[in-house]
């Protein structure tokens, strides 16, 4: 057993947080004579490991679970998730969620796609709240900042918050809520083509590169971001404003986070420089998950496929859990320390 703790202890910290990459950094800014125990030299040091940090976890995550998800292509989920009723249909579609794309815009599509086949409206509004939410990805990256208790807390919540929403959409009886070309569109299978595994690394190596591009950006305003808070902002402010002096810090960190566009390799930075000012736990994964479900963007994206009434809902439904989860998680922190 304590092998076992050793070698986990040895992955968590050289493999996921790279300690290693952290100390090399420190040590190349030396050599060119830039003290980072300055706030300019400091906010220096910040913004290259982390953006070296996450690229890495990025193109190996990405790469990963899109080899993984080159075995369940739309048809083939629709099939699955057609086999299963009730809940079960619910807590299938929120696992299936975890092996599809990062972010909430890209999750609609398929999201509409499963609705047009016929499936259950609240199945796929499950898959459609934990696909950003709870992604494999989020799963490592919380291990590379917080702790694998966090990380596995975090995602089983995620899963939870998922299954209970669908479910509850689908007991309010919401279909006739769902924009009609969408509910007539009909069911058309197209028979995946069989892959080999050499198409799956190629596909993986796509998906990988594509997604690069589309997320670095957001990598890099994060990571500015969380060197900004890491290194100028004092920590009296963080704690006052998202510590445990302030009762509705989550509610505001949700609300902030509502309307930022990103996902979660673009929170993770800001997510570090919070943790180490003194913010609660909760609060600041109350503020990724709203950002990562709740974007205006996807938000904007998802009225064009649901009636205001099933999207006022959805909101509301995912508000909700999400500060009902920070404030437990506040309550409960003393647990993952």
């Amino acid at each position: 057993m304590t092998i076992f703790i050793s070698v986990w202890q040895f992955i968590q910290d050289q493999l996921l947080k790279m300690i290693w990459l952290d100390k090399l950094v420190v040590k190349l800014l030396q050599v060119l004579n830039i003290d980072t125990s300055t706030t300019i030299g400091g906010g220096i040091q910040f913004f290259i490991y982390d953006v070296i940090k996450i690229t890495i976890l990025l193109c190996t995550l990405i790469f990963v679970i899109s080899f993984i998800q080159s075995y369940f292509p739309p048809e083939r989920s629709k099939k699955i998730l057609g086999k299963y009723k009730g809940i079960k249909a619910n807590i299938m579609a929120a696992l299936l969620g975890t092996v599809t794309p990062f972010c909430s815009c890209s999750s609609i599509p398929l999201f509409i796609g499963f609705t047009s086949a016929g499936l259950p409206v609240g199945v796929t509004f499950s898959f459609l709240i934990s696909s950003p939410m709870v992604d494999l990805g989020s799963l490592v990256l919380l291990m590379s900042i917080f702790s694998t208790k966090v990380a596995v807390a975090y995602v089983v919540v995620g899963l939870i918050i998922a299954v209970i929403g669908g479910t509850l959409i689908e007991k309010l009886h919401m279909e006739k809520y769902v924009e009609d070309f969408i509910l007539k569109a009909g069911n058309v299978d197209i028979e995946s083509p069989t892959l080999t595994k050499k198409d799956r690394l190629r596909y993986a190596k796509e998906q990988m590169i594509q997604t690069f591009k589309k997320v670095f950006p957001y990598i890099l305003f994060g990571v500015g971001i969380g060197a900004t808070i890491h290194n100028w902002i004092p920590e009296s402010w963080i704690q006052s404003v998202l510590g445990s002096n302030n009762p509705f810090g989550v509610v505001l960190a949700t609300l902030i986070g509502i309307p930022i566009y990103a996902d979660i390799f673009g929170t993770i930075p800001i997510a570090q420089a919070l943790i180490g000012k003194g913010a609660q736990l909760g609060t600041i994964l109350a503020f990724m998950m709203a950002v990562t479900t709740l974007s205006l963007p996807s938000m904007i994206m998802l009225r064009k496929a649901i009636k205001p009434k099933l999207l006022a809902l959805f909101i509301a439904i995912c508000t909700f859990g999400i500060i009902i989860v920070g404030y437990l998680f506040n309550i409960f922190q003393y647990l993952f320390k």
